[in-house]
């Protein structure tokens, strides 16, 4: 009996052994999860894009500039000449915070009078918001404390910066309204990924491929008949999703529902064509699994769906500027939750766009060699 059982071991491992490129990644997948995992996994916000406006543009009102500056939690990259720039700023993303400054700061300073300073934080991602709103606060009260310190002043008992906080688009601060958007992405990669990706290798598991060759079709013609069914069932749950959210969560729908799905079929370029391509290079369903799941890891934490990605390390952020979730869930959270038009979103749009062609146009051409 332990001879015939070792005999099924070691044929086991003959198997093995002679499939490697499941065992390669068996080997690599778990070495890139750690690498995801240990770069993404991080609650701590950092590098807040910050936006400035001067309108005192004196000593005082330059070392509050310089208090916000200094720390690590903000990172002062725009400086604005009113409320238009700040709020295209904060629409298209590129700043999470706004600081205004009055053109009276100075002058009240001097006279020992509260200076109201007024701070504008984009609340859909509620973690950044919550923590913005805290450190702004201790950056005013610590600036405030130098000023009442300075020799010769006997007001110690004021307060002599008043910040104002204003919270846009998610005032109440919900994480559902942050999270609900991005699982539109989410899960609308995952599905159409996985399901295109067993297309192709379960035909020629099933010994179908080859029947499909012989077919009248031409390549490009049997291509676009796959991909058809995919789109439909992609768009499904488009909506389900956001009916879903909607009607059963409450999440707000500011936006125009129609830009929405139609940017969603940019995406799906990349969606689909990813996995297309992902079924030319595995030869079974486990191995198209495999590659899936690692297509979708980096994906899910590294585009700024869980943690935000001005707070990842420099190596991770390159990783997420190619990832082209990180530009859809971009749009759909300014669509859904801002309700901002194309004209803040054309660039995320336009590398999407490129990626998508990119992916599709490259799975396209290996499917074409597979089929001969």
């Amino acid at each position: 009996m332990l001879q015939r059982i070792f005999s099924l071991i070691v044929k086991e491992f003959i198997q093995l052994r002679r499939d490697r490129r499941s065992m390669a990644m068996v080997v690599v997948i778990p070495v890139i999860q750690m690498f995801v995992f240990g770069y993404a996994l991080s609650t701590d916000v950092t590098n807040v894009s910050l936006v400035v406006w001067d309108a005192s543009n004196t000593a005082v009102s330059r070392q509050l500039i310089e208090s916000f500056r200094q720390t690590e939690f903000f990172s002062l990259n725009y400086y604005a000449t009113d409320y238009d720039d700040i709020t295209g700023l904060i629409e298209s993303g590129d700043a999470k915070v706004a600081l205004v400054i009055p053109p009276d700061y100075d002058r009240r300073i001097n006279r020992g009078q509260p200076a109201e300073v007024q701070l504008f934080v984009d609340g859909s991602d509620p973690t950044v918001g919550i923590q913005a709103v805290a450190n702004a606060s201790l950056i005013a009260q610590a600036e405030g404390a130098t000023i009442v310190s300075r020799p010769g002043d006997t007001s110690a008992a004021r307060l002599p910066v008043s910040l104002q906080p204003r919270i846009w688009y998610n005032p109440t601060m919900q994480s559902a309204i942050f999270y609900l958007p991005g699982l539109v992405g989410i899960i609308l990669q995952m599905m159409t990924v996985m399901l295109t990706a067993f297309a192709i290798v379960r035909e020629r598991e099933q010994g179908t491929i080859e029947q499909l060759n012989v077919t009248p079709l031409r390549r490009g013609e049997l291509i676009v008949a796959k991909l058809i069914p995919y789109i439909f069932i992609a768009y499904a749950q488009v909506i389900l999703i956001l009916s879903t959210a909607v009607l059963i969560f409450s999440m707000p729908m500011r936006g125009n529902l129609l830009l929405l799905l139609a940017l969603t079929s940019v995406f799906l370029m990349f969606s689909l064509g990813i996995g297309l391509f992902i079924s030319t290079v595995s030869r079974t369903q486990f191995q198209a699994m495999q590659l899936s799941v690692m297509v979708l890891l980096p994906s899910i934490l590294l585009s700024g769906f869980l943690f935000p990605i001005e707070s990842m390390p420099r190596f991770a952020q390159w990783i997420a500027a190619v990832v082209p979730l990180t530009y859809f869930l971009r749009i759909v959270r300014g669509i859904v939750v801002k309700g901002v038009g194309i004209e803040f979103l054309w660039g995320d749009t336009t590398v999407l766009a490129l990626m998508g062609l990119a992916t599709l146009a490259l799975a396209t051409s290996r499917l074409r060699k597979t089929l001969v």
